[in-house]
């Protein structure tokens, strides 16, 4: 029987749902992973073209866009029950449109706890709590088992002209310091680096996005000759 809910997403914001789900549109690469993870492929009607994994199902998948500039005409045909969209990936215009018509979910990470705090949420929204809870064993599994030798100072890039790195206050960052890297950049966010100031942090490794920027074996020797 259908059911109407209510439930709070990242942001704190009120999100009435109709269950059961039925079509996810999924504005969030990492997100869209994570529902093909747990078992809900067939109501995945939607997603960007970022959403590259799983491969085995990227060609097949429809494609509304990117993560900031979504085709809402081709995401109206799909008459989603339900969209992902993230505060980082999207804009607010993107959210404040889309909410006007569709059950609107947002979430906000910046670590771990988060990430958890997220597939466990969803999880239970789709009622998929078990297949959720076996993939976060094996994730918490994973992490424990990994063992940092040797800590590398590191810039990462997500921008080109200008260049911007990732600096603190973001998922990236948290990851960085979970991997084993000391991010040189203390600024907040994402801060725009000139080549000297570059230059001056010296860094034992440069990590390139491949979106939002697409970064390219071009690109690598370039930032080789700084």
């Amino acid at each position: 029987m259908p059911e109407s809910i209510e439930v709070l997403d990242m942001l704190g914001r009120v999100v009435k749902i109709q269950k059961p789900i039925q079509r996810i549109v999924s504005l969030v690469p990492s997100q869209t992973e994570f529902l093909y993870e747990i078992g809900l492929k067939d109501k995945i009607v939607g997603q960007t073209v970022f959403c590259i994994h799983p491969k085995s199902h990227f060609k097949k998948s429809k494609k509304i866009g990117g993560t900031k500039k979504v085709r809402f005409d081709e995401l109206d045909e799909l008459k989603p029950d339900f969209i992902l969209c993230n505060k980082e990936e999207n804009n607010e215009e993107i959210v404040e449109i889309l909410s006007k018509k569709y059950p609107v979910w947002v979430s906000d990470i910046k670590n771990i706890d988060d990430a958890f705090y997220m597939m466990r949420s969803i999880g239970e929204i789709m009622d998929v709590e078990s297949e959720t809870e076996s993939l976060l064993k094996n994730i918490e599994s994973s992490l424990s088992q990994k063992k940092i030798r040797h800590q590398y100072s590191c810039l990462y890039l997500v921008w080109r002209n200008p260049y911007m790195a990732v600096g603190t206050d973001t998922f990236i960052n948290h990851m960085l310091e979970r991997s084993g890297f000391i991010n040189l950049v203390k600024h907040n966010r994402y801060p725009e680096l000139s080549t000297e100031d570059m230059q001056a942090l010296n860094p034992e490794v440069i990590l390139l996005s491949s979106e939002p920027y697409p970064f390219k074996e071009k690109h690598t020797e370039e930032l080789q000759s700084l």
